[in-house]
C-alpha cells in the first residue's frame, strides 16, 4: 500500500491545486517529520475540515432552534441590505461556499 493511504478505507486519487507557498510548506513538514507524506498531509487538513463544518452546522442548527427557527424573508433581506449582499451577489462577505447567505448571529 502506498504512502499517505488509510487502511480499510477506500481511497480515490484526485488532483488540487494548491497555493506554491503552502505546497512548499506541506513538504517542508514532511522532510522534517512533521508530516508523514503530502497526501497524508492533506487528508488530515480534508478529515479536519469536514469535522469543523458539521460542527458549525449544529452549533448552527442549535442557535436556530433557540431563537425561533430560520430567518424570515425580511429578516434576510434586512441582513444581505445590511451586509451588501443580495439573492444574486453569491459571494462576498457573510456568504457561504453555498453562495448563500449565512443567518447573523442574535445579538
Amino acid at each position: 500500500m502506498g504512502d499517505g493511504m488509510v487502511t480499510g478505507m477506500a481511497t480515490r486519487k484526485v488532483t488540487i491545486t494548491l497555493d506554491e507557498a503552502q505546497l512548499e510548506q506541506i513538504r517542508a513538514l514532511v522532510q522534517n517529520g512533521n508530516a508523514a507524506t503530502v497526501s497524508g498531509f492533506v487528508q488530515h487538513a480534508v478529515g479536519i475540515a469536514l469535522d469543523d463544518v458539521a460542527g458549525w452546522s449544529a452549533m448552527l442548527a442549535g442557535a436556530l432552534r433557540k431563537s425561533g427557527g430560520e430567518l424570515s424573508a425580511d429578516e434576510r433581506a434586512w441582513a444581505d441590505s445590511v451586509l451588501g449582499t443580495g439573492s444574486d451577489a453569491g459571494t462576498g462577505p457573510g456568504t457561504g461556499a453555498s453562495g448563500r447567505t449565512r443567518p447573523r448571529p442574535a445579538a
